[in-house]
């Protein structure tokens, strides 16, 4: 197993960050239930709030349900990995209950839900430890939760180990009024411009990324466009011979 060395300001390099043992205050995420979590219920095709329903589908109501917490065993290689991890940062002095809030086995695939001050040290070893080895993390992304309160903005790491042949996910929850998370490009550096699409779409502020600018919209663009509380707007597509209105200017079933 192998040791990492954090930023001194805390694991994200940010003034006011917890220390290595989960102690701290100020702007936190909320608790995470450990049962599965109704967060809201989603009316119509896209759930949008602003602009009337333009699908026809206003009728349509689902509950928002998150996957709870998964009791051992996980199955696969799973429980292997989770020891793995857990020792290691053991190992290096941090309680693992405070680094990985919940682990979740969901459609056979393993999510580590991580608190985001660690996430570098975390990150860093799930590459270097010669038991885990996952190297390559394929991008991250970001997803809204607007009822999710407390923890409306996700951020989601796909890793991948070619020595092993596993993958995993990382999840890292955070309240829209604080959305800052630790940079991975100190370990993954093919996270650069990942990082910047989901700050771009998402308003995910990566603390320590080297270069965080919008990279899809103007830099003078107001607002996230993939929240879901993003009004329904836009502009009119020109087809051949017809023209497709803006969804604000479509005719509105609600």
């Amino acid at each position: 197993m192998s040791e990492t060395q954090e930023p001194e300001n805390g694991a994200d390099g940010r003034e006011g960050a917890e220390d290595a043992n989960g102690a701290g205050g100020g702007n936190v995420p909320a608790p995470r239930a450990q049962g599965p979590e109704v967060i809201g219920v989603r009316k119509g095709m896209f759930g949008a709030a602003a602009g009337g329903d333009t699908s026809g589908y206003g009728g349509l109501v689902r509950t928002v349900v998150l996957p709870g917490a998964t009791s051992r065993p996980y199955g696969s290689y799973f429980d292997e990995v989770a020891d793995e991890l857990e020792g290691a940062l053991e190992e290096q002095g941090l309680v693992p209950e405070n680094a990985i809030e919940k682990t979740v086995v969901d459609r056979g695939e393993l999510t580590f839900h991580i608190a985001r001050e660690h996430l570098v040290r975390v990150a860093s070893t799930l590459r270097d430890d010669p038991a885990l080895r996952f190297e390559l993390c394929t991008g991250v992304c970001g997803v809204h939760f607007p009822h999710d309160k407390g923890r409306e903005l996700h951020a989601v790491y796909h890793l991948r180990s070619l020595t092993h042949g596993r993958i995993l996910r990382l999840e890292v929850s955070v309240p829209d009024s604080d959305p800052h998370v630790p940079s991975l490009v100190s370990v993954y550096p093919t996270n650069d411009w990942h990082e910047r699409e989901t700050y771009d779409f998402f308003g995910l502020v990566f603390d320590g990324h080297p270069a965080l600018t919008r990279i899809m919209m103007p830099d003078d663009w107001q607002g996230f466009p993939q929240r879901k509380d993003y009004p329904l707007g836009g502009i009119a597509v020109e087809y051949k011979g017809a023209q497709i209105p803006a969804p604000d200017q479509r005719r509105s079933y609600s």
